[in-house]
């Protein structure tokens, strides 16, 4: 092997693969029973988190930069000048298992330009899983990228060795994919993403009437979309990210904020400042609808089309609906203790289970984890709370950014206290 050549691929087909965000390894469990390699559903050279919250290294990279498609907003596109390179199959094989004994990752996220179409590519990710798989026993986990238009045949073969396969939709719309990439369309990508909603379907219920049904697809599939690269709103992303939940059993939707990388007028310029903020807003939002039992509508509405980059969006809900507050500790429903800003899911089901036993005041809930710097102006507990006396106020929102400022700017300068507020949802 010429180690000189291999690293030069891997230099440039890892960079390549940085703007794809969609690599967690959240439900994985493939166990290692065969005395092979790895185990996915152990400790997870890109970070990631399984369902639990460990952190994981996956080796990212791309099979190959090639690319038949000339997507404006994508890197690799056939127009884009660039160094070009492809790993052979065998070649990803031998890093991925060579990593490993390193110490170095724990799983495979593999994605890829496509090259000659869609099964073309998508045959040669197949190889790779199926290889890792049967010849060298690797347990540990893979992420395939689906490739749009793939045929349904090679689509169940990838769910037979990879732990979670995504499809990214990349625009969210379909006239914004057809703005900056008129080859391709929606329906590809969906074609796929629904032959594994169903085969999932499929898996699980012969599973319940043969334990040798073998797995497919354990950790699920999951979809990307660009934000900022064309002129959707927040309300249509979340529209369609709610639709994808609901209809496609989807794990995640991730939400990455458009790096320019083309001087094409449909596009941002190149040095425009990444929409992070807004990027993390829509993850709150993401959040709220998967965990926090809201419904998209709730969130956002065509006439307030974007989220409150000030806020988050549970603040920026109670906010508009005043009316719901405040809530009574004691004896409020769980479905409503979700809802006050500053208590995250954990935090309301131990409100839930301690309130059996004791009333409960501002003190039980700050040692609880309550969040009450942001709590305290929406909620009724057994000790008197003088902050709701400005519930009614029409500077509220003024009154509460002050008071989190005052808690997180002292330590940290402004943008790592706004990443310290909005990182976690509570």
């Amino acid at each position: 092997m010429d180690y000189d050549k291999i690293k030069e691929k891997l230099e440039i087909l890892a960079d390549a693969a940085k703007y794809d965000v969609s690599c967690s390894s959240s439900g994985g469990n493939r166990k290692n029973t065969n005395k092979g390699l790895g185990d996915s559903s152990a400790s997870g050279i890109c970070h990631t988190y399984t369902e639990d919250g460990r952190c994981v290294s996956l080796l990212k990279i791309l099979l190959t930069n090639f690319c038949i498609y000339d997507c404006a907003y994508c890197v690799t596109r056939k127009s884009n000048d660039i160094q070009r390179a492809a790993f052979t199959v065998e070649e990803v094989v031998d890093l991925t298992i060579n990593f490993y004994r390193r110490n170095y990752i724990e799983g495979l996220f593999l994605s890829s330009g496509i090259f000659k179409n869609a099964d073309y590519t998508m045959e040669r990710l197949v190889r790779v899983a199926k290889k890792l798989r049967l010849e060298h026993n690797f347990n540990g986990y893979i992420h395939l990228k689906s490739i749009p238009g793939a045929s349904d045949e090679i689509m169940r073969e990838a769910g037979l060795y990879a732990d979670r396969l995504s499809m990214n939709l990349e625009i969210p719309t379909e006239s914004g994919l057809k703005l900056l990439a008129p080859d391709k369309n929606h329906q590809d990508m969906i074609k796929p993403m629904r032959f594994v909603k169903n085969e999932l379907i499929q898996y699980k219920e012969e599973k319940k009437k043969f334990k040798s049904t073998p797995k497919f697809a354990p950790a699920g599939q999951s979809t990307q979309v660009i934000v900022g690269a064309t002129q959707e709103n927040d309300f249509q992303i979340i529209q369609v990210a709610d639709h994808f939940y609901n209809n496609f059993n989807l794990k995640r939707v991730y939400y990455s904020g458009y790096v320019p990388v083309s001087n094409d007028a449909r596009l941002p310029a190149i040095g425009v400042q990444v929409p992070l903020v807004r990027e993390n807003r829509l993850y709150q939002a993401d959040w709220l609808m998967r965990f926090y039992g809201f419904k998209a509508n709730e969130i956002l509405e065509k006439n307030n089309p974007f989220l409150d980059l000030e806020v988050d969006p549970k603040m920026g809900w109670a906010l508009r609906n005043i009316t719901q507050f405040p809530v009574i500790i004691q004896n409020a429903p769980l479905e409503m203790i979700l809802r006050v800003p500053g208590i995250g899911v954990k935090s309301a089901h131990k409100i839930v289970h301690a309130r059996r036993f004791q009333n409960l005041t501002m003190e039980h809930l700050k040692k609880i984890g309550v969040s009450l710097n942001r709590a305290k102006y929406f909620i009724s507990v057994s000790n008197e709370n003088t902050h709701l006396k400005f519930l009614n106020a029409l500077n509220l929102k003024e009154i509460i950014l002050s008071d989190m400022k005052s808690k997180f700017e002292k330590p940290f300068d402004n943008q790592l206290s706004l990443l310290n507020d909005t990182t976690f949802l509570r």
